[in-house]
């Protein structure tokens, strides 16, 4: 019953922006890696024409992101398997023991595809969760969480994605999306004046551009010369602070990211320093994936 050499089943999958070919590629390459030359274990003590439910547990309290991504590693394998059947949707919040989906089909499909589609399940549900915990810190201020580059290879659309279930916001979405100048840029181009000076004469009229700062002098340096954001890096909140108001005091039309270190347990108070924009590279580099369970049982 399984599709185990045709991997480029494309199925539809509404997602907001995610790139629908993108992503079922991406799920075929991860099959073909779990499953190999077959799944032998099943192969062996599963008849073919056994059908079975499989339901999705939470084994602890999160906040639901994947759920189409987990159908479609099962829709690889079956393009004829049922759509999940679930009264949630991603970004739901569900407590410790919530059934939040289940699945019928043939069950060799479901116990093939189960551990593909609980990884990007759990993975992409913990980004949602840890994400949402941040956005919950700030809020009540003017300050948006936003993610970084800082991303798994190879998930960076579905982490990305997971960050806006959450509730934050997505930064670059690659090298090609806006010009962010660092620290070696600097050095490299030999000044922060000469750096946006020369990112402003090669990029379109579009483009952002975006210069990190580690003081003052650099603040000014940075905004005289034509920079559209700063990135205040790692500085404390109270030097955040006061970089903010010199800013403002500037060009009030400059945004203010603050980045470098950011604990859930002090987000706030570089919320309340008055920054536009906090950067958290935790919250897809260092996401704990959640704890979920799926339980197949005959029908």
């Amino acid at each position: 019953m399984i599709w185990v050499k045709d991997f480029g089943f494309i199925s539809s999958i509404d997602m907001n922006w995610l790139d629908n070919g993108e992503v079922i590629s991406a799920i075929g390459q991860f099959l073909a890696e779990d499953i190999g030359r077959g799944d032998i274990t099943t192969s062996a003590t599963v008849p073919d024409e056994v059908r079975g439910v499989g339901r999705f547990l939470a084994k602890e309290y999160l906040v639901i992101c994947g759920m189409n991504v987990a159908e479609a590693v099962f829709l690889h394998l079956d393009p004829d398997i049922p759509e999940i059947e679930t009264g949630f949707q991603d970004g739901d919040e569900v407590e410790e023991g919530t059934i939040f989906g289940s699945l019928k089909g043939y069950a060799d499909v479901l116990l093939t595809g189960e551990r593909v589609a609980l990884n990007l399940l759990q993975r992409m549900s913990g980004v949602a969760t840890l994400t949402r915990q941040y956005v919950r810190a700030v809020s009540g201020t003017n300050a948006a969480i936003v993610d970084t580059r800082k991303t798994t290879p190879g998930l960076r659309m579905l982490e990305k994605y997971a960050v806006t279930v959450g509730g934050g916001k997505n930064h670059r979405m690659g090298l090609d999306d806006g010009v962010l100048i660092k620290d070696n840029h600097i050095t490299l181009a030999g000044g922060v004046t000469e750096a946006v000076i020369a990112a402003k004469q090669k990029v379109g009229h579009l483009h952002k551009i975006e210069v990190e700062i580690t003081n003052w002098a650099q603040l000014r340096e940075a905004i005289e010369a034509g920079a559209d954001i700063v990135m205040l890096d790692n500085q404390s909140p109270e030097e955040a602070a006061k970089l903010v108001e010199m800013s403002r005091n500037l060009n009030p039309n400059v945004l203010i990211e603050a980045s470098g270190g950011m604990e859930l347990d002090r987000v706030r108070s570089y919320a309340e320093a008055g920054v536009d924009l906090i950067s958290v590279g935790r919250l897809t580099h260092s996401a704990r994936a959640v704890d979920i369970s799926f339980k197949i049982q005959t029908v």
